[in-house]
């Protein structure tokens, strides 16, 4: 019987049929298009974008090169080199973050014990070649000065879950 069920179903092509059927409810449906540049969807507040170092008010960078970020990524896209200063202290000498390797999970954000690097909002970037998505110290801490009041405004809000 189940040899009999399949001749049928071959030759009156019903899967065939089902899926022209499928298509053609939502062939004459309203369609949801979004104009892009001019019109954007609103963010989900967890969303990960673009990297940022950040700095204390008194224009230094809080990063103290404790390596947390780079040992806690698990696709091995952070570079950190460090020395220490005259007055004793750690920073970094080489903070590099590669965007073709990094997936975007947030671990480095979160093992932050300084909440020196962040990831932004920002989802427009782009890069042309390979180079260009390659962030170093000076890239990331350009992106934190220029967005600074954005990420600051952020944090404030996600302060009570952190």
């Amino acid at each position: 019987m189940n040899h009999v069920g399949q001749v049928v179903k071959s030759l009156f092509l019903l899967e065939l049929l089902r899926g022209l059927r499928l298509t053609g409810r939502y062939l004459f449906s309203r369609k949801f298009t979004l104009r892009y540049p001019e019109e954007k969807t609103p963010l989900s507040p967890r969303f990960r974008g673009l990297h940022a170092l950040r700095r204390y008010p008194n224009g230094e960078e809080r990063c103290i090169a404790c390596k947390l970020c780079e040992v806690v990524c698990p696709a091995l896209a952070i570079t950190i080199e460090s020395e220490q200063r005259e007055d004793g202290t750690r920073r970094t000498t080489r903070y590099d973050i590669d965007l073709t390797k990094c997936i975007f999970c947030g671990y480095c954000e979160e093992s932050c014990p300084v909440d020196s690097i962040v990831e932004t909002h920002i989802f427009e970037y782009h890069g042309e070649k390979r180079g260009d998505l390659y962030m170093t110290k000076e890239k990331l801490l350009s992106v934190g000065d220029k967005y600074e009041k954005e990420i600051a405004a952020a944090r404030e809000q996600d302060a009570p879950f952190r």
